[in-house]
């Protein structure tokens, strides 16, 4: 196997163990031997690819943040209206999370703590880019309310990681007509 393809694995290995030991217990919980470990690597080949722990979570959240607005703005057709086009970012921005939700939950927790550096969510944040432009045009034809992006957010995407939540502790089980429901609840929250 050539050497740069092994370095490849070895790194992908490292952000993997990273992301399942970040979900299971916390960015404390992560500690540089478990994840190490995790990878089966020597401790010490961490410091080949990262800085630091925090470069490392860092690094990981700008992959996963990276692999997620792929996957949310994929298919999109610029000259459909506003709304489908909403509908369509929506149920991708489900699909990704319902079906990658290691990933999902590890973005929930860097929303919901400090444990990524104000630079690098705010690096984060550029891959939301197209939803806020789209989200804009709808402001400016009159079709979604004059509220900040926040809210926007907080009213039609965040309620997705509640959703997953149920979801994967088995307290509700999603199927095409919740998800429905929630896309109309998401859409009657912003229109106007």
């Amino acid at each position: 196997m050539p050497k740069l393809q092994k370095s490849i694995e070895k790194k992908n290995a490292l952000l993997q163990a990273t992301l399942t030991l970040v979900n299971q217990s916390g960015f404390r919980g992560a500690s540089m031997a478990k994840v190490a470990s995790m990878a089966n690597v020597s401790p010490a080949t961490i410091y080949i690819y990262f800085k630091n722990k925090q470069d490392l979570v860092n690094q990981l959240y700008l992959e996963v943040k990276s692999s997620f607005s792929i996957e949310a703005f994929k298919n999109i057709d610029d000259s459909l209206p506003v709304k489908v086009r909403f509908e369509q970012v929506w149920y991708n921005i489900a699909d990704f999370k319902f079906n990658q939700v290691e990933e999902a939950v590890f973005l929930s927790q860097c929303d919901n703590t400090p444990i990524i550096d104000e630079e690098v969510r705010q690096e984060g944040l550029k891959h939301l880019q197209p939803l806020i432009d789209l989200w804009n045009q709808g402001q400016e034809e009159g079709i979604i309310k004059d509220i900040s992006h926040y809210l926007l957010y907080a009213m039609t995407i965040y309620p997705m990681g509640f959703l997953i939540n149920k979801h994967v502790k088995v307290h509700c089980e999603m199927n095409e007509m919740m998800l429905k429901d929630a896309f109309h609840a998401a859409w009657d929250s912003i229109k106007k």
